[in-house]
């Protein structure tokens, strides 16, 4: 697909495909399907071709997210499908992320995860599959509520377990278990290894 054929509405059909196939279907977040199914998250389709503007509209919804009622609107995916395609440069940006939540006073409010479809951990080779924890079908920022996660936290006692139980789901599944998930890369910018 060229950019053009890209529209919102297929970003988000995208972004929920990978939430319900990946992230719920293989239980890599076990706080993900509550929200999902309360209708808690909040899809924002970024138009920004550059940090700057991504930084913009990361501004606009982090104000949205800490202005929303929780029972309303819990979390926020903002995907950015023509920016920072290369996932050293989208690494980058999170540092600037993170800058833009302390400048707003919202340090121990909100923060920012990142998801990015050629994220890689440090230390592991691009084709590891343990990477497809956090690889998205287009460069994405997670604002969650601190409070949500200390309540998940709580639910789920063994929380700093589930990393490395991802791990080794996604190493049962397999790269190719992984693609015929059909959540992989669909940016219009060329996000292939």
């Amino acid at each position: 697909m060229t950019t053009h054929e890209y529209d919102d509405a297929t970003v988000v059909r995208d972004t929920v495909r990978w939430l319900e196939r990946a992230v719920i279907g293989l239980n890599l977040c076990p706080f993900a399907k509550g929200v999902h199914t309360k209708g808690q998250i909040h899809y924002a389709v970024s138009h920004a071709t550059d940090a700057r503007g991504l930084l913009e509209d990361l501004q606009r919804e982090l104000e949205a997210l800490a202005e929303a009622s929780p029972a309303k609107r819990d979390t926020t995916l903002l995907m950015a499908p023509q920016a920072l395609p290369d996932f050293l440069d989208f690494n980058d940006f999170l540092e600037l992320a993170d800058e833009l939540v302390e400048a707003m006073d919202l340090a121990g409010i909100l923060q920012v995860a990142p998801f990015h479809p050629r994220f890689q951990f440090d230390g592991t080779e691009v084709g590891d599959v343990g990477n497809c924890t956090n690889r998205a079908p287009y460069p994405t920022l997670h604002l969650l509520r601190e409070e949500s996660i200390d309540s998940a936290v709580e639910a789920f006692p063994e929380a700093e377990e589930i990393f490395e139980r991802n791990i080794e789901v996604l190493e049962r599944l397999g790269a190719q278990g992984w693609d015929d998930l059909d959540v992989g890369p669909r940016c219009p910018v060329a996000h292939k290894a």
